[in-house]
């Protein structure tokens, strides 16, 4: 798969990115960026790009016991990371994902939302990643999308040139978008 093998990190580079976001959520919590997304009790949310885990405690709290939270990654240290998060936490409707380059297991039309933070800089070859998440998401489903380190014209151009999604509101932080099915 085209540039698969450069958007996944050393581990080195995860065992130092998870420390920084250990740290940096200990001292300013994610709580009020993350309730901006919508989430209701009972929705299905799929974390794409979940890393170690960081945006799963928040997810679970917002879909409640009847809520699912998938948490994909590409990095089996961050399915890892999860896995033991889960245990520690008993965290019984978190389900992780080990992606395959730009597809995971998950049934079509499965999510209410899916969330893909501070990762889409990263994504080399765009169009399959966008038509993944369209394929995970129900038609009235919801992308929240953020730049992470790219302007937000070049995150703009490459949801609409996928011609898979709409554009439905921007934020400082993220675009919010709905599936054209």
């Amino acid at each position: 798969m085209l540039g698969i093998d450069r958007e996944m990190i050393p581990d080195i580079g995860f065992y130092m990115m998870s420390l920084f976001f250990k740290v940096y959520y200990f001292f300013r919590s994610q709580d009020k960026y993350f309730n901006s997304f919508g989430i209701k009790p009972g929705f299905v949310v799929i974390d794409y790009g979940c890393g170690p885990g960081d945006y799963i405690k928040p997810a679970l709290a917002a879909v409640g016991e009847k809520g699912k939270v998938y948490a994909v990654d590409i990095h089996k240290l961050a399915i890892k990371s999860v896995k033991k998060l889960i245990k520690r936490k008993d965290m019984h409707n978190v389900i992780p994902v080990l992606a395959d380059g730009y597809s995971c297991s998950i049934k079509d039309n499965k999510a209410d939302l899916v969330y893909a933070l501070d990762m889409f800089h990263m994504i080399e070859d765009v169009n399959p990643f966008l038509y993944e998440l369209n394929r995970l998401l129900k038609k009235d489903g919801i992308l929240i999308l953020e730049d992470g380190h790219q302007k937000r014209e070049s995150t703009k151009e490459k949801v609409r040139y996928s011609g898979k999604w709409e554009i439905i509101e921007e934020t400082e932080r993220h675009i919010r978008c709905k599936p054209l099915k």
